[in-house]
């Protein structure tokens, strides 16, 4: 009975496994939509769910590693639809996205203790050629594929992906979305409060700092540029002498001695004119000459006045260099420059305005926090009031299916309870607010009467529990983000009408999502699309196993097998065709 081909948000195309215990190699190509995997008990079908588990985050155990071979390796490839959720997850860890998502695996033969004491061994993870880690890989693996078996199962048993189940059933998604918006935003302002509240815990002390290192630059009042100026009036002050005796001996020798410079240059100057008159050339030349006495008399003049003002003060120079002394403190502070001390002085004086209203901005942030939390809160308790009304129907929804299944006086509940507080969370009527609201949600089941109804991953029997997980799937089939459902031996324990109804009911999700089944029942097998069937063979000394898939004469050969046992006879081929065809 082929599948409905509705769109699948993900859809795992190819898998290929090397060296996983008694698999060398194999390729395997499967359908979008229902695959079915059969063959002998003990032929190794559960090695395939191992594989897909590695690349999936699972614990890279050594002996998975097939004997004698030093690493085993596991790809898989899954085709993505636009705009899916896993998309978003590979932009936020920072992975290529693209259309197709290739995860490898590979693990080493190698023992290392974990952190249990378990022994595990050496493993790298790849997506699309990216290394990651298995963290990272468990992480893109929920919306990836979703296992359940008798042994595990991922993300229907985890409570943290409840709420998103239930807020997909009652359509919930985009109330949820805006309350997410709303938290979002009243985080960006509690975390600015926290800022300011920080900023304003420190400020008294800080404004005290500011003032004193003020004080400290307003008392010497210093001038751009003064640092050379006080150099150059300290070393006047201290050679003093030695400025005014080498002035006044060359005011002298220059204009006032005998034999002064310029009174020969005076001479020699008068004879040139002379020499002039006859010759005409020459008269440049002595007005050079008269030119250099009028200038060297001019600077003898005030080297004059300059040795008559220097004089040794002592005072003064005290003065100067006590200052410059604390100048040059204050350079090696906040210097090396006046320029940048007086940036700093400028710098500080902004810095305590901003102090002086950070007070008034706290008062602010505590206003409009508290009016976000009351409207997110509001918010908040509508979710909180629909998500309890649809829990109800997802519960009988849910219970309708197990009776479907056998299960008709299991019990269920989706509980809805308030999150709890942890911390210094935001609280709304003593629960802790986050993206999602303020509720818990956790699916619970009784299998029997009497029984206290207990979560999923607490359900003692493998068989209740999967047929529990997938009357979930059932119900759920299109909505939540798990792209590919895979159900290892769901069927335990059950066969003649109940095993067509859960053969019925997978392919019910396979109109919805990809879905991969290990089954013993042939009323399983014959409702996929493509059917692939496990073999072990042995070749020297070696056991090895294999996955074919099967045309549709060997569909008949292989579910009149599993309907007849060793001996196949013409009844049993004709009942497989039968029961193929209808």
């Amino acid at each position: 009975m082929p599948c409905l081909a509705l769109p699948r948000p993900v859809v795992l195309a190819q898998l290929s496994v090397r060296n996983i215990v008694l698999i060398e190699r194999l390729e395997l190509e499967l359908s979008p939509g229902f695959n079915v995997v059969t063959g002998e008990t003990g032929a190794g079908k559960s090695m395939l769910v191992d594989a897909l588990s590695l690349v999936l985050g699972a614990r890279a155990r050594p002996e998975l590693v097939r004997s004698g071979a030093d690493e085993a390796e596991v790809e898989a490839l899954f085709e993505l639809a636009p705009a899916s959720s896993i998309s978003a997850k590979l932009v936020s860890a920072g992975l290529p996205v693209e259309r197709e998502l290739v995860v490898r695996r590979v693990v080493q033969a190698s023992r290392l203790a974990d952190g249990a004491g378990r022994q595990e061994s050496r493993s790298r993870a790849y997506v699309n050629g990216r290394l990651c880690t298995a963290a990272q890989l468990t992480e893109l693996g929920v919306d990836l594929c979703d296992i359940a078996s008798q042994h595990e199962s991922v993300s229907l048993t985890d409570p943290a992906t409840h709420v998103e189940y239930l807020d997909a059933f009652g359509k919930l998604e985009t109330e949820r979305q805006r309350l997410a918006e709303q938290v979002e935003a009243l985080s960006v302002v509690a975390r600015e409060l926290e800022t300011a509240a920080a900023l304003e815990r420190g400020r008294a002390e800080r404004e005290d700092f500011i003032r004193w290192q003020m004080r400290e630059l307003d008392e010497l009042d210093v001038r751009e540029g003064e640092e050379t100026e006080l150099e150059q009036e300290r070393a006047r002050l201290r050679h003093a002498g030695r400025l005014q005796a080498a002035t006044r001996h060359a005011a002298e020798r220059l204009y006032e001695g005998e034999a002064a410079i310029c009174d020969e240059l005076a001479r020699l100057g008068a004879e040139l004119d002379q020499a002039a008159a006859i010759d005409g050339s020459l008269v440049p030349h002595a007005r050079v000459v008269e030119s250099a006495r009028a200038e060297l008399s001019d600077t003898a003049r005030a080297l004059a006045r300059y040795a008559e003002g220097v004089e040794a003060r002592p005072e003064r120079l005290a003065e100067v260099e006590e200052r410059s002394f604390r100048l040059q403190k204050l350079l090696r502070k906040h210097g090396p420059t006046t320029s940048e001390l007086l940036a700093h002085r400028a710098a500080l004086a902004a810095e305590l305005e901003s102090l002086a209203s950070a007070s008034g901005r706290r008062t602010e942030l505590e206003a409009e926090k508290s009016e976000r939390i009351a409207k997110a809160g509001l918010a908040a308790r509508a979710l909180s009031r629909k998500r309890r009304e649809a829990a109800e129907d997802l519960a009988d929804a849910i219970g309708a299916e197990l009776a479907q299944l056998g299960m008709g006086r299991a019990r269920v509940v989706v509980d809805v309870t308030p999150a709890s507080a942890a911390g210094d969370a935001m609280l709304v009527d003593g629960a802790r607010l986050t993206r999602t609201g303020i509720d818990r949600v956790e699916f619970l089941i009784a299998p029997n009467p009497g029984e206290e109804p207990r979560p999923l991953r607490k359900i003692a029997s493998g068989g209740e529990l999967s047929r529990a997980l997938l009357a979930l799937k059932r119900v759920l089939s299109d909505q939540g983000p798990v792209g590919t459902y895979v159900f290892d031996e769901v069927d335990a324990g059950v066969g003649g009408a109940i095993a067509e109804v859960i053969g019925r009911a997978i392919a019910d999700i396979a109109r919805h999502r990809q879905v991969v089944c290990i089954t013993h029942l042939p009323q399983i097998a014959a409702l996929a699309d493509a059917h692939f069937v496990v073999d072990k063979t042995e070749s020297k000394g070696r056991t090895q196993t294999s996955v074919r898939r099967l045309s549709k004469a060997e569909r008949v050969d292989e579910i009149a097998r599993m309907l007849g046992g060793i001996k196949v006879g013409t009844a049993q081929r004709r009942a497989a065709a039968d029961m193929l065809k209808s």
